[in-house]
Protein backbone atom coordinates (compact mmCIF):
# COMPACT_ATOMS: atom_id res chain seq x y z
CA UNK A 1 0.00 0.00 0.00
CA UNK A 2 1.20 3.29 -1.28
CA UNK A 3 -0.18 6.98 0.54
CA UNK A 4 0.47 9.43 -3.12
CA UNK A 5 0.54 13.19 -3.05
CA UNK A 6 -1.56 13.86 -6.40
CA UNK A 7 -0.19 17.23 -7.37
CA UNK A 8 -2.92 17.81 -10.35
CA UNK A 9 -5.53 15.03 -9.80
CA UNK A 10 -8.29 14.51 -12.35
CA UNK A 11 -11.43 15.35 -11.84
CA UNK A 12 -12.53 12.24 -12.17
CA UNK A 13 -10.25 10.94 -8.89
CA UNK A 14 -12.39 13.57 -6.90
CA UNK A 15 -15.68 13.10 -8.07
CA UNK A 16 -15.42 9.62 -6.60
CA UNK A 17 -14.18 10.32 -3.77
CA UNK A 18 -16.71 13.19 -3.38
CA UNK A 19 -19.29 10.32 -4.20
CA UNK A 20 -17.73 7.97 -1.68
CA UNK A 21 -18.45 10.63 1.18
CA UNK A 22 -21.87 11.24 -0.36
CA UNK A 23 -22.83 7.81 0.21
CA UNK A 24 -21.08 7.32 3.32
CA UNK A 25 -23.02 10.87 4.66
CA UNK A 26 -26.27 9.96 3.05
CA UNK A 27 -26.57 6.23 5.00
CA UNK A 28 -25.92 7.82 8.22
CA UNK A 29 -28.16 11.13 7.40
CA UNK A 30 -31.25 12.06 8.63
CA UNK A 31 -32.91 13.59 5.94
CA UNK A 32 -33.37 11.85 2.68
CA UNK A 33 -33.19 13.99 0.23
CA UNK A 34 -31.68 17.09 -0.68
CA UNK A 35 -32.75 19.23 -3.94
CA UNK A 36 -30.94 22.21 -5.99
CA UNK A 37 -32.73 25.21 -6.22
CA UNK A 38 -32.03 28.49 -8.04
CA UNK A 39 -33.90 31.33 -9.03
CA UNK A 40 -33.19 33.90 -11.93
CA UNK A 41 -33.86 37.06 -13.61
CA UNK A 42 -33.51 37.27 -17.88
CA UNK A 43 -33.13 40.46 -19.51
CA UNK A 44 -35.39 40.65 -22.91
CA UNK A 45 -32.65 38.59 -24.91
CA UNK A 46 -32.82 35.77 -22.51
CA UNK A 47 -29.33 36.51 -20.89
CA UNK A 48 -29.14 35.96 -17.22
CA UNK A 49 -28.92 39.12 -15.29
CA UNK A 50 -29.27 38.35 -11.77
CA UNK A 51 -29.83 34.90 -10.09
CA UNK A 52 -29.43 32.59 -7.04
CA UNK A 53 -28.64 28.73 -6.64
CA UNK A 54 -28.53 26.82 -3.53
CA UNK A 55 -30.03 23.60 -1.91
CA UNK A 56 -32.46 22.72 0.18
CA UNK A 57 -32.50 19.48 2.94
CA UNK A 58 -34.25 19.17 5.92
CA UNK A 59 -34.98 22.54 7.55
CA UNK A 60 -32.06 24.05 5.61
CA UNK A 61 -31.91 26.21 2.45
CA UNK A 62 -28.51 26.40 1.74
CA UNK A 63 -27.54 29.66 -0.43
CA UNK A 64 -24.14 28.73 -2.73
CA UNK A 65 -24.17 31.79 -5.04
CA UNK A 66 -26.38 35.61 -5.29
CA UNK A 67 -25.30 37.21 -7.66
CA UNK A 68 -26.23 40.28 -9.89
CA UNK A 69 -25.10 41.76 -13.03
CA UNK A 70 -22.99 45.60 -12.09
CA UNK A 71 -25.61 47.32 -14.34
CA UNK A 72 -28.66 46.25 -12.06
CA UNK A 73 -26.61 46.46 -8.39
CA UNK A 74 -28.51 49.25 -6.13
CA UNK A 75 -31.64 49.06 -7.80
CA UNK A 76 -33.11 46.31 -4.85
CA UNK A 77 -32.95 43.38 -7.52
CA UNK A 78 -30.35 41.32 -5.21
CA UNK A 79 -33.24 41.83 -2.40
CA UNK A 80 -35.95 40.47 -4.50
CA UNK A 81 -33.93 37.88 -5.57
CA UNK A 82 -32.80 36.95 -2.34
CA UNK A 83 -36.99 36.84 -0.75
CA UNK A 84 -37.65 34.90 -3.64
CA UNK A 85 -35.15 31.90 -3.42
CA UNK A 86 -36.17 31.88 0.84
CA UNK A 87 -39.67 32.03 -0.19
CA UNK A 88 -39.14 28.59 -2.65
CA UNK A 89 -37.19 27.17 0.35
CA UNK A 90 -40.27 28.02 2.54
CA UNK A 91 -43.05 26.53 0.74
CA UNK A 92 -40.57 23.34 0.62
CA UNK A 93 -40.77 23.16 4.49
CA UNK A 94 -37.43 24.67 4.94
CA UNK A 95 -37.07 27.47 8.39
CA UNK A 96 -33.44 27.74 8.23
CA UNK A 97 -31.16 29.23 5.94
CA UNK A 98 -27.28 29.29 5.79
CA UNK A 99 -24.79 31.17 3.17
CA UNK A 100 -20.82 32.09 3.24
CA UNK A 101 -19.52 35.24 2.08
CA UNK A 102 -16.22 37.12 1.86
CA UNK A 103 -15.36 40.17 3.36
CA UNK A 104 -14.84 42.30 -0.05
CA UNK A 105 -18.50 41.00 -0.87
CA UNK A 106 -21.79 41.43 0.95
CA UNK A 107 -21.91 40.73 4.57
CA UNK A 108 -24.06 44.14 4.85
CA UNK A 109 -26.43 43.35 2.58
CA UNK A 110 -27.38 39.91 3.77
CA UNK A 111 -26.95 41.66 8.02
CA UNK A 112 -29.66 44.12 6.06
CA UNK A 113 -31.62 40.82 5.68
CA UNK A 114 -31.59 39.32 9.20
CA UNK A 115 -29.07 37.27 8.45
CA UNK A 116 -26.26 36.96 11.89
CA UNK A 117 -22.63 36.11 11.45
CA UNK A 118 -22.46 32.52 13.28
CA UNK A 119 -18.71 32.05 12.58
CA UNK A 120 -16.03 33.98 10.99
CA UNK A 121 -12.62 32.66 9.35
CA UNK A 122 -9.67 34.50 9.68
CA UNK A 123 -6.59 35.38 7.85
CA UNK A 124 -8.93 33.58 4.75
CA UNK A 125 -7.04 32.91 2.39
CA UNK A 126 -4.45 35.11 3.63
CA UNK A 127 -5.55 38.49 4.81
CA UNK A 128 -8.91 38.66 4.47
CA UNK A 129 -12.07 36.98 6.40
CA UNK A 130 -14.89 34.34 5.15
CA UNK A 131 -18.34 35.14 7.40
CA UNK A 132 -20.64 31.81 7.56
CA UNK A 133 -24.20 33.77 8.23
CA UNK A 134 -27.53 32.06 9.26
CA UNK A 135 -31.10 33.01 9.56
CA UNK A 136 -34.26 31.67 10.74
CA UNK A 137 -36.93 32.50 8.08
CA UNK A 138 -40.25 33.25 9.15
CA UNK A 139 -43.11 31.03 8.37
CA UNK A 140 -45.07 32.23 5.28
CA UNK A 141 -47.99 33.92 4.87
CA UNK A 142 -51.23 32.53 3.73
CA UNK A 143 -53.94 34.58 1.91
CA UNK A 144 -56.62 34.01 4.10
Amino acid sequence: MKIEVVENPETELIAFLDKKIAEFNWAHWEVSERKAIAVKLNAENGDVIAGAAGRTFGDWLMINTLWVSETLRGQQVGSKILHEIEQAAQARGCNKALLDTLNFQAMPFYEKHGYQVQWTQQGYPKTGCRYYMMKNLTPLQSDL
